[in-house]
């Protein structure tokens, strides 16, 4: 009988990310480079230049007006159908799913988690830094707009930035960001680029966010991918924190439900008799209780060998039963053996 320890489905996908000779030798981290310091420290200049502007009732918020009261999807509605669909790319839910679909088949090709890592702690800070705006800046959206050229901030609205703009950059740029080759990044930046920017302006035609809504979020976004090279060494530790909780909960499950191990002395062994037509022999009866039982072969895990390459079970001396005509051979010692006599 062959035993052997039943894998669940999370077992069989950490062996699969285990496998360290199959892992690419350089794995591209980005770090944290001057040029990408310049970047976050402008882009941070922008995002609080627009939140002034609105707190001041600028120019930025007349602006929203004007755009509000040009009503784009009654100067264009036959567009309208289609952008009812493109903007849900910018919504959390189904994006999450798409794209850790595909990020969750890079980390078993390439046998890491942290493309999941990267696109879990990059959400966790959306949700964090967006949010927290939202809820502190109580911004109406241009729907429930109560006085005419109004910033209408701290009156309980969650609109000011636009979260589905900077979900948008957020979950589609992670990509350029996880991208293998530089061809890669860049392609993947410029798509991204787009498909947020087409995302922010559609919810500005449809009229559920204010323009200076989009550019806040716009900003908001790319602040988190900027800032992504900061939580590597965390990304990093994480990874290895998951891999060392799945082998201390492996251990414990395996102190319940060991593998296969030799047998105690005393237990019965639990064998195969082989047919007597194929060439194997039979193997001895040998009681359980007077010497250790061996283990035999056949029960140690691992990948199932042919019956030629298998260590014999038979023990020393002849298996051959005793028959009236034949004739035994003499003895070594001083006694010799009596003469069968045949029947």
């Amino acid at each position: 009988m062959r035993t052997e320890r039943n894998l669940t489905r999370l077992d069989r996908v950490f062996a699969r990310l285990d496998r360290e000779p199959e892992r690419p030798a350089h794995i591209d981290v980005s770090r944290m480079s001057r040029h990408r310091v310049v970047l976050f420290t402008a882009t941070l200049a922008f995002y609080l230049a627009i939140v002034w502007a609105v707190s001041i009732t600028s120019w930025l918020v007349r602006f929203d007006w004007q755009v509000m009261f040009f009503r784009p999807y009654q100067q264009w509605p036959e567009i309208h159908a289609f952008l009812d669909y493109y903007v849900v790319l910018g919504q959390r839910g189904p994006t999450a799913v798409m794209v850790t679909a595909w990020l969750g088949w890079r980390s078993w090709r390439q046998h890491t988690l942290r493309p999941l890592i990267t696109l879990g702690a990059s959400l966790l800070l959306l949700n964090i830094t967006v949010g927290a705006a939202k809820i502190g800046m109580g911004r109406l959206g241009p729907h429930y707009a109560i006085t005419i050229g109004s910033n209408e901030m701290g009156l309980g609205g969650d609109i000011f930035p636009s979260g589905h703009t900077a979900n948008a950059v957020v979950t589609w740029g992670i990509l350029a960001y996880l991208a293998s080759t530089p061809r890669a990044r860049r392609w993947l930046s410029a798509l991204s680029a787009v498909t947020s920017l087409g995302v922010g302006l559609t919810t500005v035609y449809l009229g559920t966010h204010w323009l200076s809504d989009v550019l806040l979020g716009w900003a908001a976004g790319l602040l988190i991918l900027l800032a992504l090279p900061w939580f590597e060494p965390l990304i990093a530790r994480a990874e290895a924190w998951i891999f060392a909780l799945r082998d201390s909960l492996r251990s414990r499950a395996g102190g319940t439900a060991p593998a296969p191990a030799p047998a105690p002395v005393g237990a019965p062994v639990m064998a195969t008799r082989p047919s007597p037509t194929d060439g194997g022999e039979m193997p001895a009866r040998g009681a359980t209780g007077s010497r250790p039982a061996r283990a035999p072969v056949h029960l140690a895990p691992g990948p199932h060998t042919a019956r030629s390459e298998r260590t014999p079970l038979t023990p020393a001396g002849s298996r051959r039963p005793p028959h009236a005509d034949r004739v035994a051979r003499p003895a070594t010692t001083t006694t010799s053996a009596r003469p069968l006599t045949g029947g």
